[in-house]
This record gives C-alpha cells, sequence and structure tokens, in this order.
C-alpha cells in the first residue's frame, strides 16, 4: 500500500511553484469537467479564462473583483501566519459595509460629498470591521471560545443585521419597497482609475495594503514577532512574545481591512446598500490567501487568479448556460489542488507491503 512519510527537506522552490502547479491541475479538471456536461473543453477554457483578458474594459473587471479579494486576503494572511485563523471574513466585509453606508445615508444631502467624506465613510468602514473581528478576539482572549467557529458565526449575523436594516430603516422611502438603500450622491463615490471603466481607487488602496503588509512583516519588529508566535508558541513565550497582543493585533487589522473592502464595494460598483453586497469575498479570500503563500505581495497574483474566476463564471454562465456554481466549483477544485501539491512537497509516496 501506498504511504506518506515526511520529507527531510523539502524544496523551498517547489514550495512557491505549488500554486502554479495548482493552478495547472485546475485547468486539467475543468477540461474533464466541460467534456464531462457535453461542453467543448476548449471552447469553454477559453471563455473562461482567456475572453476576460481581451481589452481594457475586460481587464478593469477583473480589477473591480481583485480590489476587495486583495484587501481582505492581506489581512488574512496576517493572521494565519500568526496562527489566528479568522474565518470570519465576510462578516466583517459587511460590518464595515454597513457602518459605512450608514455614515454616508446620514450626511448624504446630494450637496456634500468629496474627499474628506469618503475619506471618513472608508474610516467608517475600518472601525466596523474592527469592532466585529474584536468580538472575536475576545471571546478567544477572555473565554478561549474557538475563533474558527465565533467569527464563521457571526458572519450569518453581520448578514442578517444587513437584511434587517434595509429591510427597515435604511430602506429607500422612495424605492417601491425594495430592500435597498437609496443610491448614494456622486460625491461619496470613490473616483474611477480608468475613465470610462467602472475600476474604483479601491484597487489602488488595496496594492497600497498590501506594501504596508510586507514592511510591516518583513521590515519591523512587532511583524516579527508575530510570525514567530504563529511558527513557534513555545519559542515565542519562551521570548516574551505576547500571543495575545498577536491574536488583537491581527484580529483588528483584518478586521479594518475588510472592512474597508465592504465600504469600497459599496461606495464603487454597489453605489447603495443591498441585501447581498459580496458574492462571497470573504470565503474566497481565505483560497486567494493560501494560494499566494501567506504573503502579502504572493496575494497580489492569487487575487488576480481569483477575480478571474469570478468573472470568467459569468461568461460561461451567459455564454455556455453552466450553472452559477460553477465559480465555486473552480475555487473548491483550485484550493484541493494546492493542498495536494503542498502535501507532496513536504511528504513522499512510499510502496509498503
Amino acid at each position: 500500500m501506498f504511504r506518506l512519510e515526511p520529507r527531510a527537506q523539502p524544496s523551498r522552490t517547489m514550495a512557491w511553484l505549488s500554486p502554479l502547479f495548482a493552478f495547472a491541475l485546475t485547468l486539467l479538471c475543468g477540461f474533464v469537467l466541460f467534456m464531462v456536461v457535453g461542453k467543448d473543453p476548449f471552447a469553454s477554457l477559453f471563455v473562461f479564462f482567456i475572453e476576460p483578458l481581451n481589452s481594457a474594459q475586460d481587464w478593469a473587471e477583473i480589477g473591480v473583483k481583485v480590489a476587495p479579494l486583495l484587501l481582505i486576503s492581506v489581512g488574512l494572511a496576517m493572521c494565519f501566519r500568526a496562527n489566528v485563523f479568522n474565518i470570519g471574513a465576510e462578516g466583517q466585509f459587511v460590518v464595515g459595509a454597513i457602518l459605512a453606508g450608514a455614515l454616508i445615508l446620514y450626511v448624504d444631502d446630494d450637496t456634500n460629498g468629496g474627499w474628506w467624506m469618503i475619506t471618513l465613510a472608508l474610516l467608517a468602514g475600518a472601525i466596523g470591521g474592527a469592532l466585529w473581528g474584536a468580538i472575536t478576539a475576545f471571546l478567544r482572549d477572555r473565554y478561549h471560545a474557538n475563533e474558527i467557529l465565533v467569527s464563521l458565526m457571526l458572519v450569518y449575523v453581520a448578514e442578517l443585521l444587513l437584511s434587517y436594516l434595509v429591510h427597515g430603516v435604511l430602506r429607500d422611502p422612495d424605492g417601491f419597497g425594495f430592500p435597498q438603500s437609496r443610491l448614494f450622491s456622486d460625491g461619496f463615490l470613490l473616483p474611477m482609475v480608468l475613465p470610462g471603466t467602472r475600476l474604483h481607487m479601491g484597487i489602488v488602496l488595496a496594492l497600497l495594503a498590501s506594501l504596508l503588509g510586507w514592511l510591516f512583516l518583513s521590515r519591523s519588529f512587532s511583524g516579527f514577532r508575530l510570525q514567530v508566535g504563529g511558527m513557534a508558541p513555545l519559542a515565542a513565550r519562551y521570548a516574551g512574545f505576547s500571543a495575545r497582543k498577536s491574536l488583537w493585533t491581527t484580529m483588528l487589522v483584518s478586521g479594518g481591512l475588510a472592512g474597508v473592502a465592504g465600504a469600497c464595494e459599496i461606495m464603487g460598483p454597489i453605489g447603495q446598500l443591498t441585501p447581498s453586497i459580496s458574492p462571497g469575498y470573504g470565503f474566497a479570500a481565505i483560497i486567494v490567501a493560501f494560494v499566494g503563500r501567506l504573503h502579502p505581495i504572493g496575494v497580489i497574483f492569487s487575487s488576480f487568479i481569483m477575480a478571474l474566476l469570478y468573472i470568467g463564471g459569468e461568461l460561461s454562465q451567459s455564454r455556455l448556460g453552466m450553472p452559477s456554481a460553477i465559480t465555486g466549483i473552480f475555487q473548491g477544485i483550485l484550493l484541493f489542488a494546492l493542498l495536494a501539491c503542498d502535501v507532496l512537497i513536504y511528504n513522499r509516496l512510499r510502496w509498503r507491503k
């Protein structure tokens, strides 16, 4: 029978190439999938992965998807490096959008707005996401609750809170009863990076967050302590590094970045609060973080791949008649392919009778 044996010296090069192998396996599985459902696999893969890159407009649409994925995944990469498993970024994303949207609806009178108001709304989003992440940090710190379960359950609380508000106090009185807020005025919408497209300043904030995250982890003593606490908790405790401080730091930063992503989403392509403001960015960003090797720069490239899956999934629905679940299927294949590659990088298969 086959058994897994740990390798004495896993290859660092292969560890960094693992996401490329995982993406290649995803393409192979996609080829088989389209062939099984009766579609031309070559034409289907062309629609899924090549057509979204045909024009500047298409690249801009990918950038719209990259912005929230990158913002969230930078924070999650920091959490996972510190051995803090924040699975509730989706809820922090939603609460950040709620606070930013509520602030805009309160102060927006169609005549104000501008950079100061936009900055204030983004700050409100960051505070909302950080506060939602602080609930998880408090329950783990004070009562030793499992942060995976707590953060995940808080996602559904946040989504129900959003639904309650847009059906109630934040609903547009002139919206014919539809569960949505009124549209934000132009003074509260993020400026466009490319004229004539929907690519907004959120992509600039995401790239800036990625750069700052890399500087924090690789060039600061606090980032060093955070990583040591995640890789070797006993050594960190012996050196006097505070696991409690790492928990609070990572949860607040991760929640704040997810909240900013939520604020950018409603101030960018959506322009209002609706019951569903995210197609699952918070959960998809978990895959992005691991495909990017938990590196703030690496997640730039993995967020591009995930955004490509979102756009390709939408095109395959309209062009090929595929179900909406096709995007989630490819995301799951990518994650399992990455896990399989990592297992074989750190272990070897041995045949034993």
